[in-house]
């Protein structure tokens, strides 16, 4: 008689997962510990070297020009390095020697027309009076450019040791830069005491502008370490494989500009729309209150970040797998779990995160966090998707999708910022972001299909929303009873999703 028996209770975890796992591990933790460390400068920027809101802002608005334009220099490359690098008609070294010579080409004729129209790029930045912060932007994200096909390359040829190296050394130069001017020679400067170090690097009058001599140190430093990476490539440029490569990669260019505009024209806009109207400082006070409260919701990006360093080539070589699509749902849905328990980490300790920006002044910019958690999760969500077009070589849509979410995040911020100020700035990027997601998912089941579990996804974020909402309705009073029931709550959640995700295998 055949009796039915329950086997492997416990959740088990595929091999091309734990792989996935474990290289999400390898080079994610490499880049969030470098992120977190430089995340870590907010407190010295705001507590030790007591920046402003208005101060802070400057920072904000000009790390927004950065990372538009090292996308624009790289204009999709290292992408296109994972797809041509691993297609059998091509030879890898060629593929690298194109690519990395290609981008020196294009980064070295951008530094010298920064430089040339120093002043004008600096007038039209409305700050005329520092023309130096163009040229050493130019160069920082001409630098960093150029470093970012060796340190792909470092991640195909699974090379982590060393990537990890490069990264902690640039993000230490980094880091102790910042803490030796902001933290050490400001605060003597100020007391009144002064010694040869001092007197020898520290101009007062630089101010804000250290944080920028810090990074483009830092860069150089990057691009030193990885000119022997770059040098072994051969001196030559194959036209034919640089137009088939380029043909490839301008959708995802398109894509990624469009990804920046989402993500920073938001500040951008701020000081274009408020300038005239608040003034100077009214304007830059609300571009760095947003900017440190994007800060506090960007620990789902240094997750996602970490995620995407492993995913992109690891969704590659999974491809020709047979299971290939039913490891990309599974891989969804946790990805899912993992975001919604970090939104409830923050959100149900806001007031304990909150002292990671140890100013007041700032802290009325928290009421954004929550939206832009969950504009991040939305946005790790359109990553996880963007797979398709990129498996089924149909890239323009890619473009096409970042195009229609530039429009959405240009228009409502257009539409709020002069109604809502950076609170507007912060829907319009959930909203876009949002949109993305939706557009993606019809257009990925008609091209290529997979079958995420879109209940799921609904379920945890629903109820992670739900157990937020709820405690938001009942105040409690008492710091350590408060913080033992969010607990709880936490833990309930996770409960539940281990419940949910167990694996019952039945033989009949």
């Amino acid at each position: 008689m055949w009796k039915p028996q329950t086997l492997n209770l416990k959740p088990t975890m595929s091999s091309p997962l734990k792989k996935l796992a474990s290289q999400t591990a390898i080079y994610g933790l490499t880049s969030i510990v470098g992120r977190l460390l430089n995340w870590f400068l907010v407190p010295i920027y705001i507590g030790m070297a007591k920046f402003t809101p208005d101060q802070y802002g400057i920072i904000t608005e000009m790390y927004s020009y950065v990372a538009f334009l090292v996308v624009f220099l790289t204009y999709g490359m290292e992408t296109a390095f994972f797809r041509f690098s691993t297609l059998q008609e091509h030879d890898s070294k060629k593929v690298y020697s194109t690519i990395i010579y290609s981008l020196f080409a294009t980064s070295f004729i951008f530094i010298v027309f920064a430089f040339l129209f120093d002043q004008s790029i600096a007038n039209w930045l409305k700050y005329p009076n520092n023309k130096e912060f163009v040229t050493w932007f130019a160069l920082i994200v001409g630098l960093d450019a150029v470093s970012s096909i060796p340190m792909a390359k470092l991640r195909a040829d699974n090379k982590p040791i060393k990537f990890a190296a490069i990264n902690f050394a640039n993000i230490g130069v980094n880091i102790g830069l910042n803490l030796f001017f902001l933290a050490y020679c400001l605060p003597m400067y100020k007391a009144g005491q002064t010694n040869w170090l001092i007197q020898t690097f520290y101009n007062p009058e630089i101010g804000v502008g250290y944080v920028f001599i810090a990074n483009l140190i830092a860069s150089i430093v990057k691009f030193i370490l990885l000119l022997p990476d770059m040098l072994v490539a051969r001196f030559s440029i194959e036209i034919e494989l640089l137009k088939k490569m380029f043909v490839y990669a301008l959708p995802l260019l398109i894509f990624g500009l469009a990804g920046i505009v989402n993500e920073t024209i938001d500040r951008i806009m701020l000081k274009r729309m408020l300038f005239e109207t608040k003034g100077e400082l009214a304007t830059m006070t609300q571009i760095g209150i947003y900017g440190a409260s994007y800060k506090v919701s960007i620990i789902i990006t240094l997750f996602i970040q970490a995620f995407r360093y492993a995913a992109e080539p690891f969704f590659f070589a999974q491809e020709k797998e047979k299971n290939a699509k039913e490891t990309y749902a599974k891989i969804m849905t946790y990805f899912v779990i993992i975001c919604a328990t970090i939104f409830l980490g923050v959100m149900l300790y806001i007031d304990i995160v909150k002292y990671f920006i140890p100013n007041e002044a700032y802290w009325e910019g928290l009421k954004v966090v929550p939206i832009l958690l969950f504009a991040n999760i939305s946005l790790g969500i359109y990553y996880n998707q963007s797979i398709w077009y990129k498996l089924s070589g149909k890239t323009k849509f890619g473009a096409y999708i970042g195009i229609f979410g530039a429009f959405i995040t240009v228009l409502l911020n257009y539409i709020w910022i002069p109604v809502f100020g950076y609170v507007g700035s912060a829907w319009a990027t959930l909203i876009c972001y949002t949109s993305m997601c939706v557009v993606s998912f019809i257009l990925g089941n008609n091209y290529y299909p997979i079958k995420y579990n879109y209940y799921k996804i609904a379920l945890y974020l629903g109820l992670v929303l739900a157990i937020y909402f709820a405690t938001t309705q009942f105040s409690i009073t008492n710091f350590y009873i408060k913080h033992i029931v969010h607990s709880l709550l936490i833990f309930a959640f996770l409960g539940f999703v281990y419940w949910n995700e167990r694996i019952k295998k039945v033989v009949i």
